[in-house]
């Protein structure tokens, strides 16, 4: 039943270069055998910072849609807004492998930082976008410029032991939920001030004039602070001059499992482990990112449509509560899970637990006061925590199917071909989103129950991927 973590490599000989950054790290490694503390607390303020201005729009972007003037009719919103969304992700589908290419070649932390600055400036000019294909190209090219995701899952684990590589990805997967949460949170709370906080702001006021700015300013003003703290971060990439080529790969990545010998001069295309652990890394993203939009859509729209008739700031809080529940369950729980099951059964157990979950969303739809709010709750967090469960074990076979060297590019591909996914699901969602609320007194799946029934179709294909012969395990990570 259980899967044994990848086994220590036998030990090789210690051999560093003077002046080489992933070789200052693999020392550090081996003189400090404890958790990174200070690194991982790098690596989650840069993924929080990064994942912050994904779904910031959420709470409000059915009313910046209806602000804009696109849509003819209140049915139409949920289209426009699927769009939108997807935007920042059809941005990093044409650009992550780049990035991750470039993060083999260069070095892990100047694409952070770059990234971060992106960030910074284009959440910014998201805020006073006045029409609808200024906020759409804005999203586009924050998604291109934004290539952190694939160099801080190589970071995040070249900075760890092989005993702590689970807790390494699990703080990405974990610090991105809870941007990805916290940011609804922000934006909900922050939107259209002058509306929600009329004794504060004033109609004149700039965030009168731009009701979207607020939000998008606070998140940016805490990238800021999250560059400046990267002058900090160190680098992990080996950089040799003057070196053998056999030497090379016994300093790479000494305390990580040994991929090299097994695909060594092998197209990562062909890598077959890596290849299918992004294939069912894709399809829980895209189930996760169109959950996401559905959620925020099906709570705010008018219960006549099936919705819950909730305020964007009331979103915000139920995506906050979930992100606290999140961040709960990655220090307390999870590891624990993880050494019990493994990456693929817990995969499996958590895709499975999730199927009867999303079931029960539509019928929550009877339920008022207190009832409904522990019911939505408690379904909130338990998702998130299945969720970033799966994510994490699909993202650490990933990272086990290929060696240092093509560590960068490897996750370039799974964030290329992840964002095409997350691409199709905002789109995707809101014009599903937007169909089930035409057919919302249908009597076979109506609305409401068609939405989740379709995101449970998913979930189901997600959860057959996770078995063989979908899914190959790399030779060196055995199973019991």
């Amino acid at each position: 039943m259980d899967e044994e973590a990848p086994p220590t490599p036998p030990p090789a000989t210690s051999l560093y270069v003077d002046g080489c950054p992933g070789c200052a790290i693999e020392r550090k490694k081996e003189i400090n055998k404890g958790i990174p503390y200070k690194e991982l607390l790098f690596v989650a303020a840069t993924t929080i910072a990064s994942a912050l201005p994904i779904s910031s729009l959420f709470p409000f972007l059915y009313y910046m849609i209806e602000d804009l003037h696109v849509a003819k009719t209140e049915q139409d919103i949920g289209l426009y807004a699927g769009f939108l969304g997807a935007s920042y992700f059809v941005g990093r589908f044409l650009a992550s492998l780049f990035w991750g290419v470039v993060a083999d070649r260069i070095g892990r932390k100047p694409v952070i930082v770059f990234s971060i600055f992106s960030v910074v400036i284009f959440n910014t000019l998201f805020g006073v976008c006045m029409k609808y294909w200024m906020a759409i190209t804005t999203r586009l090219v924050l998604g291109a410029l934004n290539g952190m995701l694939a160099p801080i899952k190589a970071y995040s684990i070249e900075i760890c032991r092989p005993e702590h590589h689970a807790l390494g990805l699990s703080v990405v997967s974990t610090a991105w939920g809870i941007g990805l949460v916290v940011g609804p949170s922000i934006g909900g709370c922050l939107a259209r001030p002058a509306q929600q906080y009329p004794n504060m702001f004033s109609d004149k006021s700039i965030f009168g004039r731009f009701p979207y700015l607020l939000p998008c300013l606070c998140i940016s003003l805490f990238a800021v602070v999250v560059l400046v703290s990267c002058i900090w971060l160190p680098e992990t990439l080996h950089k040799h001059k003057n070196i053998g080529n056999n030497e090379i790969e016994m300093l790479s990545d000494l305390g990580t499992p040994r991929t090299e010998d097994i695909h060594r001069g092998k197209s990562l295309y062909k890598n077959w482990p890596l290849m299918s652990s992004i294939i069912a890394y894709c399809i829980f993203t895209l189930h996760d990112t169109a959950y996401s939009e559905i959620l925020s859509l099906w709570t705010i729209s008018d219960r006549k449509y099936g919705g819950l008739s909730f305020s964007s700031k009331e979103v915000g809080q139920l995506l906050a509560v979930a992100g606290a529940g999140l961040l709960v369950y990655q220090l307390f729980i999870y590891r624990p899970v993880h050494k019990f099951l493994g990456c693929v059964n817990s995969c499996r157990a958590s895709s499975a637990l999730s199927i009867p979950l999303i079931v029960s969303f539509p019928f929550m739809t009877h339920l008022s006061g207190y009832r409904l709010g522990l019911a939505l709750y408690f379904a909130a967090i338990a998702k998130a925590a299945l969720g970033m469960t799966i994510l994490t074990g699909t993202s650490l076979l990933q990272n086990y199917a290929v060696p240092q060297s093509q560590r960068g590019a490897a996750n370039g591909i799974s964030a290329t071909a992840m964002s095409f996914f997350k691409a199709i699901g905002p789109a995707g969602a809101g014009a599903l989103f937007s169909w089930a609320q035409k057919r919302q007194h249908a009597a076979f799946f109506p609305g409401d129950q068609m939405v989740f029934f379709v995101l449970n179709i998913v979930q189901c294909i997600g959860f057959v991927v996770t078995f063989k012969p979908f899914l190959a395990v790399p030779e060196h990570y055995d199973l019991k």
